[in-house]
């Protein structure tokens, strides 16, 4: 069902019908729920709605301890991810062409973006344009911001970006054909702006949902029930503590009537034979708290599949290089679901780069497309010199390329770059062996 027809069923042609979209049960929901996700990492918190409670016939007020180690959490997995940039490649000249994009448009520094809102809030659009510079460029909507429209097939057939600016509500409608511009300035909505659309609908990034396949789930959600209950049993410990640091004084036997010698200085008191004088406390369970707290601990790491010695939780020494991939294990597995998470909105993303090149009369065959890949180098603690040691073994053996040690090496960003000096200076070398042809060490120098 394409969009006209999609119009005519549901909103019976009307020239509002965005409206309705994002309006309805569903989507409020889903925004309703981001903006909870936002109030989280903003750092409020369960634990603030505690209520007050009575002690020694005062008020108190409780401890509310707030832990955000969920963005502690989120940024770790961004950055394990993409603390490297991703290499792209495929076809020579596509790749080269490819490079100058992702140089001019800072796209590197909005993969980083993506994959942290993917991850907060399980879905994030990316729209991109050709800005007034002429460069081929891309506009991040938060999940909070864009609607997309499916049909009946899960085909994502419109989306409608939405916002308030000044107390002016602002729509944009993106369709396969053009971009329309719509806000209710003056008090009366209205079609500001049309334009045509170059590069097509948004690209949508989202994760995977048991529930939808047509919205993604927030990492938050797995975490944030685990984090409320360290903060509060730590909230309600330290509670504990305060109100165990007022003993109830006990004396046992009977007091002296005559008081003690003035001279002797502060005060005392005067027992008899036997009698004892104690301060009584409820004695606090320091190991329970600690097996509890450090049990929630791990669990949050485990289902976060954070390495413990990430989060200094473990004392590591003398590691060797397959004991740190064991650690890494469980993060390279999550590492590996949020890369196909990107793939697919990258291979999408570098087809439409493909349609705006041709307005620019740079044309890329779909046979050169189809050699495209991505690379993701994790983040993972290694011993650099070991792989470079291991790549210049195999290049000896002529089973590995200069490019692919350039694409697998942790000192090169840049691979087209690096090659282009490495071709530059090769002939060079041959000029200089050539210049030295006949000489030796042992030929006499004459002054």
């Amino acid at each position: 069902m394409n969009l006209e027809r999609y119009l005519q069923v549901k909103h019976k042609g009307s020239s509002h019908w965005f409206l309705g979209e994002v309006d309805s049960y569903d989507n409020q929901e889903r925004l309703q729920g981001v903006l909870e996700k936002k109030k989280y990492l903003d750092g409020q918190h369960k634990i603030l709605q505690r209520d007050s409670f009575k002690y020694n016939g005062q008020v108190i007020e409780p401890r509310k301890i707030v832990i955000q180690l969920a963005k502690t959490i989120l940024n770790f997995q961004t950055q394990y991810l993409l603390k490297n940039s991703v290499n792209i490649i495929g076809a020579e000249k596509m790749v080269e062409q490819f490079l100058k994009v992702n140089k001019l448009g800072r796209f590197d520094d909005k993969n980083v973006i993506i994959l942290s809102k993917l991850m907060k809030f399980g879905q994030v659009a990316e729209y991109l344009f050709i800005n007034a510079k002429g460069r081929i460029d891309s506009k991040i909507i938060d999940a909070d911001d864009g609607t997309p429209v499916f049909n009946h097939h899960g085909e994502m057939i419109a989306f409608i970006e939405h916002y308030v600016f000044d107390g002016i509500t602002y729509y944009t409608v993106y369709t396969d054909s053009k971009v329309e511009e719509w806000s209710n300035e003056g008090g009366e909505l209205k079609l500001a702006a049309q334009h045509v659309n170059l590069s097509g609908l948004p690209i949508l990034y989202k994760s995977d949902n048991e529930f939808s396949n047509t919205e993604g789930r927030s990492e938050l959600d797995d975490y944030m029930t685990i984090l409320d209950n360290m903060e509060d049993v730590l909230s309600k410990y330290v509670d504990s503590m305060y109100k165990f640091m007022n003993p109830i004084p006990v004396a046992v036997g009977q007091q002296l009537k005559d008081s003690l010698p003035s001279e002797i200085v502060g005060g005392g008191l005067n027992l008899d034979d036997g009698a004892d004088f104690k301060m009584v406390t409820n004695q606090l369970d320091s190991k329970s708290f600690e097996l509890v707290y450090k049990t929630l601990q791990q669990a949050l790491l485990d289902v976060s599949s954070t390495p413990a010695v990430s989060m200094n939780k473990t004392d590591v020494s003398n590691l060797s290089e397959v004991s740190i991939k064991l650690l890494f294990s469980l993060a390279d597995t999550k590492a590996g679901l949020n890369e196909t998470y990107l793939k697919k909105g990258f291979y999408e993303r570098w087809e439409k780069v493909c349609e705006l090149l041709k307005y620019k009369g740079v044309h890329i065959t779909e046979d050169d497309f189809m050699t495209l890949e991505f690379n993701f180098q994790y983040n993972t603690p290694s011993n650099h010199a070991e792989i470079i040691d291991n790549m210049r073994k195999q290049h000896a053996m002529g089973a590995l390329s200069v490019e692919t040690i350039l694409e697998q090496s942790p000192y090169v960003n840049d691979i087209a770059l690096e090659m282009n000096r490495i071709l530059d200076v090769k002939p060079f070398e041959h000029m200089n062996q050539g210049d030295n042809v006949g000489y030796s060490d042992d030929t006499e120098k004459v002054s």
